[in-house]
């Protein structure tokens, strides 16, 4: 048996999706632990191009299971529209659980998120408007509503109209916006949940009994590390624990049951939204990763910030979430560059550092100091193989582990599952 987490190292769109739906060819599970639909995995299976927000990536697999675990929210609108999505292009492959103990995001959650970041103005987290954030909060505050809330009808209208109390006094009073009608969200809800009923299931019970099988694991986290709401870039950070040991809570596996944590990250660093970026490139290098890397939000469309690959923060990165190993993706970005520029270590208040707490306010003061590498400027998307990586792309990737201290075990070349190199622990 062995349970894996894929986790995303930096501010997410780190490729997870793609990296999950390749490493499940040898699990038989895979378990999407926490985020909503703010999350985009995307994967390219057979010349297609598939985007996920709430299913996990391996479900285009056939014979595999697929979980939607407890720390999850769902917006059942959303899931309902892929799962729809998927069988309209006979590529619902594998068996798929939605947890009955996981919350539900429902249509006030989506639309207090706008209103909250309108009411931030300049100090705007940049959320992306799908009510993640409202709907963890209601989680917390114990007003939530859960997937299992679908199965008893009569109970789920009651706790709605009990929640809209509360929520239309503060969309009358604060916002001066009109009041919700209870009886036009039960039916939109209700109505998109219907296809997906007979696939809740209590989620603990099930991998007790998985993992008695000795059943092999994939558990995958959406956003990445930075966006941890204890351990990222806070205040702009998302809602739930993108790291591995928010996969721990997220479907109920002990920390024990776990042997292989997969850090995830770019060859070069991403964020969407707002918050410091010390390694960002504002000119024609950043234009260059950006147009290279179609780096655009999966969920939002929304153009990314793109910089130079951030070492320090990977370290931090590597230690939170425990990690045994490194995938690094989109090492194609950097073909064309002559030469590619890798941050160490920072300068902050005067001095020469090499960690930090990644708090916004201390990552606003920080200047990086890089150590330049000569590029390999010639394309490595046709490349399967590690004898065929050019000598320069080996000493990066010895350059990062050198300076991790962890194994890089997998290079993506392109957004195709077959564009990628296993490398040796």
């Amino acid at each position: 048996m062995s349970v894996c987490v894929v986790v995303g190292a930096q501010w997410g769109d780190e490729g997870k999706g793609k990296i999950t739906h390749l490493l499940a060819a040898d699990y038989d599970v895979d378990v999407r632990y926490q985020g909503g639909t703010n999350a985009g995995h995307s994967v390219r299976v057979g010349g297609e191009d598939f985007r996920f927000h709430l299913l996990p990536s391996a479900i285009l697999r056939e014979g595999k299971l697929c979980i939607i675990a407890n720390g999850v929210v769902v917006d059942p609108i959303g899931l309902a529209r892929e799962i729809e999505g998927l069988r309209e292009r006979g590529w619902l492959r594998a068996e798929l659980v939605v947890a009955s103990g996981a919350h539900l995001v429902l249509p006030y959650h989506k639309l207090l998120d706008r209103l909250e970041e309108r009411l931030r103005g300049k100090d705007s987290i940049g959320t992306t408007g799908h009510g993640i954030g409202p709907a963890y909060s209601d989680k917390y505050d114990r007003s939530g509503l859960k997937v299992a809330h679908l199965l008893e009808p009569s109970v789920f209208r009651r706790r709605l109209e009990f929640n809209l109390k509360r929520i239309n006094a503060l969309l009358k009073g604060l916002y001066g916006e009109p009041e919700l009608d209870p009886d036009q969200i039960y039916d939109q809800v209700m109505g998109a949940a219907e296809s997906f009923l007979d696939l809740i299931r209590p989620v603990p019970p099930l991998m007790r009994r998985l993992l008695a099988e000795d059943r092999e694991i994939l558990l995958e986290g959406a956003q990445g590390t930075l966006l941890d709401i204890d351990y990222g870039t806070y205040p702009f950070v998302t809602s739930s624990h993108p790291v591995a040991g928010g996969a721990c809570l997220g479907t109920g596996i002990a920390p024990n049951r776990i042997d292989r944590v997969i850090g995830v990250s770019k060859a070069y660093a991403t964020r969407v939204g707002n918050g410091s970026f010390p390694t960002e490139q504002f000119g024609e290098v950043g234009e260059l990763m950006r147009r290279a890397g179609n780096e655009y939000g999966t969920t939002t469309g929304r153009p990314r910030r793109c910089g130079w690959l951030d070492l320090v923060l990977l370290r931090y990165a590597a230690f939170i979430n425990g990690c045994t190993e490194l995938a690094i993706t989109k090492l194609d970005v950097l073909d064309e560059f002559e030469e590619i520029k890798v941050c160490i270590a920072y300068r902050y208040e005067g001095e020469v550092v090499d960690e930090v707490d990644p708090d916004d306010t201390v990552l606003a003061r920080c200047e990086p100091i890089y150590e330049t590498l000569p590029g390999w400027h010639c394309e490595t998307t046709g490349i399967t193989e590690h004898s065929a990586l050019p000598r320069e792309v080996l000493d990066f990737i010895a350059f990062i582990e050198e300076q991790v201290g962890l194994p890089v075990t997998l290079l993506s070349v392109g957004p195709a599952c077959e564009q990628s190199v296993f490398l040796a622990a």
